[in-house]
């Protein structure tokens, strides 16, 4: 019967550094994972924080979302964007009628 002797690469007692590295990776991804939920987190808070001005929680919105609000003030995402911001469709149709403002103040300079 043939055992290891403990200073062998195959040895249980140490692991290898590849193992380490697969581990180290490991924890590195979870960390990474844990970081990007805290940041969605504090963006999901952001979009319903009442210390947030409407602009602000709509932005928030877009950030989340990947996308930008419609031109259209009758589209029906715009619902959407009320709940999800706990604003009013009146304060989310504001937010983007200034946007309108400035594209056309640009277009116009």
């Amino acid at each position: 019967m043939s055992s290891n002797p403990p200073n062998s690469r195959f040895s249980s007692a140490h692991s290898s550094p590849a193992s380490e590295l697969i581990r180290t990776h490991a924890e590195m991804l979870a960390a990474e994972a844990e970081a990007n939920a805290a940041k969605r987190r504090i963006e999901l808070e952001e979009l319903r924080s009442d210390l947030m001005s409407p602009e602000q929680r709509v932005r928030a919105w877009e950030r989340v979302h990947g996308l930008t609000l419609p031109r259209d003030p009758n589209h029906r995402i715009l619902i959407a964007v009320a709940a999800s911001t706990r604003l009013t469709l009146e304060q989310v149709r504001a937010v983007q009628h200034d946007d309108a403002v400035r594209r056309m103040a640009r277009t116009a300079s």
